[in-house]
């Protein structure tokens, strides 16, 4: 049974509920009277103390006097001054967006209009069952249902509105559903800091079994014919360094481990193989990945060893009957498929051969047939090719010139069609299936737009930039037909967006939020700069450790050469990132300052070198193979702190900014935005806006519910479109 939810990492903003309190002042700020939250009207924004504090490492000596925000008792955050410095950039940033009110309600009632309230998915079959969800007029979250194939009632499996009543927050992570389909096994977060609980409900009578496991960060795999779950438990760093096996109705102290990793860098998995008889047993950093396999009638049972790993070299596998399938770097950067014997899991032999035009990035084995994705010249690929014979390759063909296109949820081994996702800037997430004996797509559903979407007024252009080195980097563009140039001698507002990090390539999508934009004049261009993926792997290796100052100048390269070309002009250019995106921001403000409008940096990775540097975080030991590990390496260190937002904030003026961040996030730490923010209003030497909201009760991913985060996004663009002067 593969109809499963699993935990996906999420780089979505993170806008914040406001709670007042006193700020903690610096002893030359602003009296205290004059900044008292108590007043109805703040006259000046927090300073945040100055505290003496340094750190010395390859000889090399780091101030950094706001060190203090980080609560010395993380992850329990009960610092009284750390607190009320947080809550007053909160009473801060409510204070300075109440005159923009009306507009964040416009847009928030736009935003919601073009939201189905009452929408369902379409529905999959798996097994015996068919299964969908729903979201009822009104709510906040999902309702899982299936029914039967052969006909009857449907039954409400899970009510996400139910579980998250009294919540300020609820994430559901993974979804699982037993083979047999007696059981539910589900986790959920209820305070952003991604720590789930899974529980099992026993579908036959609806109840709960008294099984529970607390702190799983893992999907959770039924094996064993439906007697035991495989999980990860995330230790005291928030890492998953494990695989458990809990036998049902048994104490969780009774789980048994079957695997430990010993490096503090490698994250561990598990997942089932096509025809659900092997465990696959996962571990890796960011570059470097070793496999074992388990039989899934019997977990505790001996493991093979697919390949000890190897320093840079990445694989997954899958099986089909006694071959294993492999998908490797090893002997070229944009992959290889090679099979291998059950027999001889180490000796591969090539399938399909790297390719450097064809970016092979993942595959799926069906009973008759496999599936191979990848990119083509920046595009995404699907195609369906025979076990029998190699050169036999069908591409699934697509409606447009540019889009995002991949396998959606496909459970069963045994099919005749596949399902698929579709969009572009243009066209609004759709889902097809596609007959694989006519080579057909048939399409099942497509977004809706409940108050009007008119595609023909919009139009999406793929653009080439030259950047400083040489290199030619895509932009995607999109913005209203009807949308002046910058040589009309009108105001040409622009949107610029990159993410450039770890390998993930942005996909020039539909967004039914942007519209808000675009409509009002603003176009909208996503930079596919180095650090993704976009046009293969050594696009992103270009983009990483020690190369990572490509993936900064080619966003300011873009943003300077969509000027350039007529799309806006240098200074009319706002731009946002996410999480490493935000990251940067922070550098681009740092080294263009005068190119930006306006700058809205979400949970931003701002404070590389001292997260870096800290073993005890999280991320940290799995992070140094994406951006250098500076405890080792002078050289490492060096570069680090050649870019590191917060290290680099120098007296000059910055353009308006606003910055957010998650109290409760494990992945970007809400001290990074926090010491940024109170190093800027200290440094720089404008009168600039820049504001910090801190979401007091989320983490990474932000508000949990549809509507609330909605009325972030609406916040967010509000501060973009004021600072481009459109007010209505």
């Amino acid at each position: 049974m593969k109809f499963a939810q699993k935990l996906i990492s999420s780089t979505a903003i993170s806008l914040a509920a406001v709670v007042l309190a006193a700020p903690v002042l610096a002893q030359d700020a602003t009296p205290k009277e004059e900044t008292s939250l108590t007043e109805s009207k703040l006259t000046a924004p927090p300073v945040a103390e100055k505290r003496e504090h340094s750190y010395t490492h390859h000889g090399i000596t780091i101030s950094d006097p706001y060190h203090w925000l980080k609560d010395q008792s993380y992850p329990t955050i009960d610092d009284e001054d750390v607190l009320d410095y947080v809550k007053a950039e909160n009473a801060w940033f409510e204070q300075e967006m109440a005159d923009r009110k009306p507009l964040v309600d416009t847009l928030f009632e736009e935003l919601k209009g073009r939201v189905k309230e009452d929408d369902s998915s379409v529905p999959q079959k798996d097994g015996d069952w068919v299964y969908w969800t729903e979201v009822a007029e009104g709510k906040e979250y999902r309702l899982w249902y299936r029914e039967p194939v052969a006909g009857g009632e449907k039954e409400l499996l899970l009510d996400e509105n139910e579980m998250a009543e009294g919540k300020e927050y609820h994430r559901l992570g993974a979804f699982s559903v037993s083979k047999n389909g007696r059981y539910l096994a589900y986790s959920y977060d209820d305070d952003g800091a991604e720590r789930y609980t899974a529980k099992i409900k026993d579908l036959q009578t609806g109840e709960l079994l008294g099984d529970e496991i607390p702190e799983t960060r893992t999907g959770l795999v039924w094996a064993a014919n439906d007697t035991v779950l495989v999980y990860g438990k995330a230790n005291e760093n928030w890492r998953v360094d494990n695989v458990r096996v809990h036998k049902l109705g048994t104490s969780v102290e009774e789980d048994v481990e079957i695997y430990s990793e010993p490096d503090i860098g490698f994250s561990v998995g598990a997942g089932l193989s096509a025809e659900e008889d092997w465990l696959i047993l996962g571990a890796g950093d960011n570059e470097t990945s070793e496999v074992r396999l388990v039989r899934a009638d019997d977990p505790f049972g001996e493991q093979i060893l697919v390949k000890a790993r190897e320093k840079g070299v990445e694989y997954s596998v899958d099986i089909r009957g006694q071959t294993m399938f492999i998908h490797t770097n090893d002997d070229h950067v944009n992959f290889r498929l090679a099979t291998a014997s059950l027999d001889a899991p180490g000796e591969w032999t090539t399938s399909i051969a790297g390719s450097d035009e064809f970016y092979l990035t993942d595959f799926d084995l069906f009973k008759d047939f496999y599936v191979t994705e990848g990119r083509l010249n920046g595009l995404d690929q699907v195609q369906v090719r025979s076990y029998d014979d190699a050169s036999k390759i069908t591409p699934v063909a697509f409606p447009e010139a540019s889009y995002s296109a991949g396998l959606s949820n496909n459970p069963e081994y045994d099919v005749s069609k596949l399902r698929l996702t579709y969009e572009s800037m243009v066209t609004p997430d759709s889902v097809y299936d596609y007959h694989l004996a006519d080579a057909k797509l048939e399409l099942l559903k497509q977004q809706e737009i409940p108050s009007g979407y008119d595609a023909s007024l919009y139009t999406t252009v793929r653009e080439t930039v030259t950047a400083r080195d040489g290199t030619q980097v895509p932009v995607s563009i999109v913005m209203r037909k009807d949308r002046a140039m910058a040589e009309d001698g009108k105001p040409a507002p622009l949107h610029l967006y990159a993410y450039g990090a770890y390998g993930y390539a942005v996909p020039p999508g539909f967004s039914s939020s942007r519209l808000s934009l675009l409509d009002r004049g603003v176009a909208y261009a996503i930079a596919h700069i180095r650090g993704g993926d976009d046009l293969g792997r050594n696009w992103y290796l270009q983009g990483k450790m020690n190369e990572r100052w490509n993936t900064y100048t080619d966003f300011v390269d873009v943003a300077k050469g969509l000027a350039a070309k007529g799309y806006t002009r240098e200074g009319e250019i706002s731009a946002s990132g996410g999480s490493a995106g935000g990251e940067l921001m922070g550098v681009v403000v740092n080294t263009d300052p005068k190119l930006w409008k306006a700058v809205v940096a979400d949970v931003p990775f701002v404070d590389v070198l001292n997260t870096m540097l800290d073993t005890s975080l999280p991320l940290t030991p799995g992070e140094w193979p994406e951006w250098g590990n500076p405890i080792e390496s002078k050289q490492s260190f060096v570069y680090i702190l050649s870019y590191s937002p917060y290290d680099q904030v120098v007296a000059q003026e910055y353009p308006p900014m606003l910055v957010t961040a998650g109290l409760n996030d494990p992945r970007v730490t809400y001290w990074e935005p926090a010491k940024w923010v109170a190093k800027l209003r200290d440094t720089k030497t404008d009168d600039n806006e820049l504001l910090l909201k801190t979401n007091m009760g989320a983490g990474h991913g932000g508000k949990s519910g549809r509507f609330t985060s909605l009325y972030e996004a609406a916040e967010e663009y509000a501060f973009i479109l004021s600072h481009h002067g459109i007010d209505e």
